[in-house]
């Protein structure tokens, strides 16, 4: 079992910055690609940015490329989203997840909330502008 917690959201205006953490706690050996997924009112659950088990590999969606960091530490059971130069359009619920480990793969990464096992409960990200 393994069990996703974030924290981190809160309200602030274009341009500021904020950073968003997922605690991961049960089994977390069973974790193999983790992401973050986001959904404002009315419309669909959409992929954010997602890392590979070991942190080598990253991908972004094109809407955060170049203001958002995606960062893990395995270590510490934790994976963070660093978000800067936000825009109202940022505006949604912050979803983070976990994909259960499988021995092959063909990929590292993943940015489709199919391929995920867990996740967590949200946090709100509003940016006023």
């Amino acid at each position: 079992q393994v069990q996703l917690v974030e924290s981190g959201g809160g309200l602030v205006q274009a341009g500021e910055s904020l950073r968003l953490s997922c605690a991961v706690s049960g089994r977390a050996f069973r974790v193999n690609a983790m992401g973050w997924f986001r959904q404002a009112p009315g419309k669909e659950r959409a992929f954010v940015a997602t890392i590979s088990r070991s942190g080598g590999s990253t991908d972004y969606a094109e809407s955060v490329k170049g203001r958002f960091t995606i960062s893990r530490d395995n270590a510490k059971n934790t994976i963070d989203l660093q978000m800067d130069s936000l825009k109202p359009e940022d505006t949604a619920v912050y979803y983070c997840a976990a994909e259960l480990y499988v021995l092959y793969t063909g990929r590292s990464t993943s940015r489709y909330s199919r391929d995920y096992n867990y996740w967590g409960q949200g946090t709100q990200v509003t940016v006023s502008s």
